[in-house]
Parts: C-alpha cells; structure tokens; sequence
C-alpha cells in the first residue's frame, strides 16, 4: 500500500487512508446491492442501541461535562495548550466564528424553529397539553439542552484530549495519539490504526448526515421560493453544486477558506437573527431571552439525567419511543463529528489554556445558541399561538408551523418567514445561510479527515482534500437516493449504530486523560524537588507502584 500511495503522490498513513476508503466505498455498494436487507439491519440495531444502552449515553455525556469542568477549576486548567510560550493564532471572534460554523451552524438552521415547534406541539411529558405554556417552557428547555452545553461537550472533550496530547507529547494529529498515556508506542501498532480507522469513518458518516440535513432544508426553500418540486434530482443537484463550493474552499486552505467563510456566515446568521427579533414581537422576544436563560438553568439537571425509563422499544409497532428519535439520536449523531470538530478546535486552539479553551468552548456557543432558540422558538411558538386564547385569536392561522413540521422538518424555517417582512429575501438568505454552513463544514471535515490519515498538523496534497470532500458527498448522495423520501429516518438509523462506537473511545478518553494528569502531577513534583530529596524519592516510588 505504500508504493500505492507513493505512485499516486499521496502523503499520509496508507493503512488508515485506503482501508477508510474501501470501507466506505464497500458500504455504499452493499447498501445499492441490498438497501432493505442493510436497511432492516441498522434498524433492528438502533432498536437494540436505543432500547439496551440508551442510559449509557446519557450518563457518558454528564460525565464527559463533570471532568471538563474538574479540567478547567482544578490546578491543571493553567497548563498551555502548545508550550507555555505560545500564543492563541486567533482572535476571539475570529475564534468562536469557527466554532460555530465548523460545529453546529447548519444544525441551528435546521433545527431553530423546528425542534421547539415540534416538542410545543408533540409535548414528550405526560400531562402537558400541547401548546399550552407548559408546553412552550418544556420546548425551550429541551432544545437548548439538546444543542447547548452538552453539545458542546462531546466536542470540547475531544478537542481538550487531542491539543493536550498532540501538543504536550509532540504526537501525530491523530486519535490513536490521545490512547499514548494508556497505549504507550501501540497507537502505531494495529490498535491505534483501528482506532483511526473508526475515527475516520466515524466523522465521514456524521458529516453526511448533516449535509443531508443541510441539502433538504435548502431543497425545501427553493420549492418555496422558485417552486421547484422538493424531490431527490433537486436533493443530489444541491448537493453535487455545494460540493464543488466545499471544494474549493478546501483547496484554498483552511485560513483563507474556512475562516474566511465562518466570518462571514456568522455576520449573515447574527443579522438574521437581529432582523427577527426587531421586527417581530421585540418586547416579547427580550423577555423571552430572560426568561429562557432560567428555564433552561432550572430545567437542565431534570433533563440531563432523564432517559425516559418509563419507556421502551416496541418493535411490533416501530416505536423508538422520544428519547431515542430525540437525544439518542443527536449524542450519536454529535459523537460521530468529536473527533472531526475535536481536531479541528484542538487545531485553532493552540496556544490557550485548558481553562480558556473549555470555558470558551463550552459557553461562548452555548450563550449564542441560548439566545438563538429564544428568539427563533419563542417567535415560532407566538405565531402558532400559546395557550387557548391565543389560539382562538389566531383562528385559521393557529398551528401553521405546526402543520408545516408535520409534512416536512426542512420546511418549517420557511414557514417560519412568511410571518415577516420580504418573506422572499428572508428565505433567500436563509438559503445562503445553510449553503455556507454546509460548506464550511465539509471543507472543515475534510481537513481534518486528511490530518487524521496523515497524522501531520498542515494540510497535505490538494488531491488528498479533494478526496475526502468528495467522498463526504457521495456518501450523502448514496444515502439520498438509496432511502428516497425516507432519507432523514435512513439518516438517523445509520448515524446511531455508527456513533456507539465512537462513543466509547470518547469514554475511554477520559480515563487516558485522568492518567495523563496524573503524570503531569508526578512530572512537576519531580521538576520541583532537588531541594528536597525525600519528596523526589517519594514521587519516585510512588511513580514506579
């Protein structure tokens, strides 16, 4: 494999890159060769996942969340990321721009007005009438559960493990480098090429996941803005003309493309944003800031640890029940894209502290997704009317977004807008908007995927970046037109049977994290006692037990 890669001027780890790349490329022929029999298997496997280990997920990203914040308080959170002369490459702003759009921006879009809608419509708490006030808060306090802090979570551990061993031990931009305080020289051995292997095909599924998502909501504002049937040509004609957009942007590299991109996605999306908040109802949305911001700190530790015990899988009815068509679904789904956001924050974040890295990893964006579902969520909720009087008021026009996310999840931001001023240029922008946050985030991934094959921090050969952002796009393609206008529910099912693995090497980061603190710690005692030899004997014997 290595006079292979050589012949076809490559420059990364052979192993990883070609066995990632037949791997996918056997899966999508096996998926076109027997799409009902792979397709009945990764459902009676989500089944199982959902029904057997739903807990673990659960429990897994609330730990994940106690050690980053033991991380960041504790006395290693001053240790800097890259030497202790370095200094961060990024601004601040500059810096939560690519955080935002290489992590979670185009699922904002999606999932803004959507999610809320669909819990104040659909309450998953029994005795809650449906958009009723109760109904709202519980919506609220949902989505930002789902997309806050606990996102982010599953993205700043990894990213924390990776800047720390990558940059502490002068290791290979690679996963398997953050198993060396518990592999040692093994993560160059068969283990740690599993490892990358999994990581590597991890990140390519999540990343087709959410470009599905991305591609059938922009599908969506075209049928409204053009009337183009919303159909899989329009889906795979979206998808192939943003993958050449991805492309280029990878070509030109991640300073010029990514950041530049991210910068002025994030303006576009905070204007939106603004835009909604003016010229709906102002008062009541400010209020809905403030407000939110304590439903969600008061909500948050029942929501965090609930897995919906009183339900279970059914299979004579394909009943997933809500916890996992709900928060299942995104922490696979999440965990999927760890190791792809993980490299890529640890990339952009040489130079900070444990402490400024965490905290602003895990707040910066969780503020900003805060203040998006109070505007957007509480906006949706106002016009579909809350409570029975604002109902009656309403007549005919109650529950519209409601209906929309009923028929169709993508088309609910677009409804959304019809409510407001230029509803037109509202819904082109909106466009735009996902347009971008898909190609930031594929052209992000791609450069990540290329790191963790190559194992080196800059960007190799531009025909290896081509690849993988190709390769993300057929993946998405195949899974398009193989599941029709099941599509999202392919999506989901895939997603969640791939992410338990990447689940558990995020779990086991942890440990090799608490042992690699627990060798800084004997490192410093050993640094510091030449003036007492009895401490340097202890820590000596203490080392060597």
């Amino acid at each position: 494999m290595r006079d292979l890669a050589e012949r076809l001027g490559l420059r990364t780890d052979p192993t990883i890159f070609f066995v990632s790349a037949v791997f996918m490329v056997v899966f999508v022929a096996v998926l076109a060769i027997a799409p009902t029999t792979i397709g009945d298997a990764f459902a009676a496997a989500r089944g199982w996942i959902v029904a057997k280990l739903g807990w673990f997920f659960i429990l897994g990203v609330n730990v994940w969340l106690g050690f980053l914040l033991f991380a960041a308080f504790s006395s290693y959170g001053h240790i800097r990321l890259g030497g202790d002369d370095a200094r961060p490459e990024y601004s601040n702003l500059s810096w939560f721009a690519m955080l935002f759009a290489g992590g979670i921006g185009t699922i904002l879009m999606f999932w803004g007005v959507a999610e809320p809608i669909s819990h104040f419509s659909t309450p998953p708490f029994t005795g809650v009438e449906p958009f009723s006030p109760a109904a709202a808060r519980d919506a609220i306090a949902i989505a930002n559960y789902h997309l806050a802090i606990h996102t982010w979570t599953i993205f700043a551990l990894p990213g924390l493990a990776f800047a720390y061993c990558i940059y502490r031990y002068h290791l290979p931009v690679r996963v398997s480098s953050v198993f060396w305080p518990l592999l040692g020289d093994r993560i160059e051995g068969p283990i740690g090429k599993t490892i990358d292997i999994v990581a590597v095909l991890g990140t390519v599924f999540g990343v087709a996941v959410s470009l599905g998502l991305g591609t059938s909501q922009i599908a969506a504002g075209l049928e409204e803005l053009f009337g183009w049937p919303d159909g899989t040509p329009l889906r795979l004609a979206i998808l192939a003309v943003l993958t050449c957009v991805a492309v280029t942007s990878i070509v030109a590299g991640l300073d010029k493309g990514v950041k530049l991109l991210s910068n002025i996605n994030i303006g576009m999306a905070v204007a939106l944003m603004l835009f909604i908040l003016v010229t709906g109802s102002t008062l009541f949305l400010l209020r809905g800031i403030v407000e939110t911001i304590g439903i969600y700190i008061t909500n948050l530790p029942r929501l965090a640890f609930w897995n919906d015990m009183m339900a279970s899988y059914r299979p004579d009815t394909d009943d997933w029940g809500w916890q996992g068509s709900w928060t299942v679904f995104y922490w696979a789904w999440t965990v999927t894209w760890s190791p792809f956001i993980g490299l890529f924050v640890a990339r952009i974040s040489k130079g900070r502290t444990i402490r400024e890295f965490v905290l602003g990893v895990l707040f910066a964006p969780s503020a900003f997704t805060v203040v998006w579902f109070a505007i957007f969520g509480w906006a949706a909720m106002g016009i579909d009317g809350i409570g029975e009087a604002a109902r009656a008021d309403l007549g005919d026009q109650a529950g519209r977004i409601s209906d929309a996310v009923a028929e169709s999840v993508p088309l609910a931001m677009f409804v959304f807008f019809e409510s407001f001023p230029a509803t037109t240029f509202l819904q082109g922008v909106a466009v735009v908007i996902v347009a971008i946050f898909f190609a930031t985030s594929s052209d992000s991934a791609s450069l990540v995927v290329d790191m963790l094959c190559s194992g080196e921090p800059e960007a190799g050969p531009v025909r290896q970046r081509v690849f993988w952002g190709v390769s993300e796009g057929a993946v998405a393609a195949s899974l398009m037109v193989l599941a029709g206008d099941e599509a999202l529910e392919a999506l989901r099912q895939v997603i969640t049977v791939v992410g338990l693995p990447i689940f558990v090497l995020v779990c086991l980061m942890v440990v090799s994290m608490i042992v690699a603190f627990g060798r800084e710690t004997i490192e410093r005692v050993e640094i510091h006692a030449p003036d007492r030899p009895d401490m340097a004997r202890d820590s000596s014997a203490d080392a060597s037990d």
